[in-house]
């Protein structure tokens, strides 16, 4: 069987093979780091504070408030507590399984489908963050889920003086992203209810 036909048969699934090889060892190197860390996140709570104000179970985004005859607008702070369990609770954790938040991303969705950014609901944003936890322990994240800026673009901005829809109804998303200590990719995703409006000042 040793013809030039056979020779070259043999060359070609070689060389495929070998194709296949490195792409499978380049893909499910990337698809082996997102996961190889020995511990997981856990969003446990997740609470959000309007105005910087108190701690709620959803948020109520106020797009204007209006004090002394002046509108103001405020940003809108959120809570989590993230917590870092090990995926094999037999096994010891050091420093090492420590996980150090580096940044987080919101995206705002509605249950009608009708998502589109700056028409139906507001631009998703992205913000740095600093927090380690460590392993089998939790820690309160606070962040920015509305900036001011959103309640001067629109769709919020359409809401002004009960205008435009009069409330936008959003799930907010947000996706936190951070390290272990030695450098694998680790992230968790949250969900908060955000109802946009111009509610009534006191």
């Amino acid at each position: 069987m040793n013809t030039p036909l056979f020779r070259s048969l043999f060359a070609a699934r070689l060389a495929l093979g070998c194709a296949c090889l490195l792409t499978s060892v380049s893909c499910g190197g990337e698809l082996l780091r997102t996961g190889r860390a020995p511990v997981y996140l856990v969003v446990a709570n997740m609470q959000g504070q309007a105005g910087g104000g108190t701690n709620t179970a959803f948020l109520l985004s106020d797009v204007q408030v209006i004090r002394d005859g002046v509108a103001n607008f405020f940003n809108d702070n959120a809570v989590a507590t993230i917590r870092v369990v090990a995926k094999n609770p037999t096994v010891a954790t050091t420093d090492i399984n420590a996980v150090t938040l580096t940044r987080y991303r919101v995206v705002f969705l509605r249950s009608d489908g009708r998502n589109t950014p700056g028409v139906d609901v507001p631009y998703g944003i992205d913000g740095g963050l600093g927090v380690t936890i460590s392993a089998g322990s939790q820690a309160d994240v606070t962040f920015e889920i509305v900036r001011h800026q959103a309640k001067l673009e629109p769709p919020l901005r359409n809401l002004v003086g009960r205008g435009g829809l009069g409330f936008i109804s959003t799930i907010a998303e947000i996706t936190f992203f951070g390290r272990d200590q030695n450098g694998n990719d680790i992230s968790v995703t949250g969900r908060l209810d955000v109802q946009f409006g111009d509610f009534a000042d006191d």
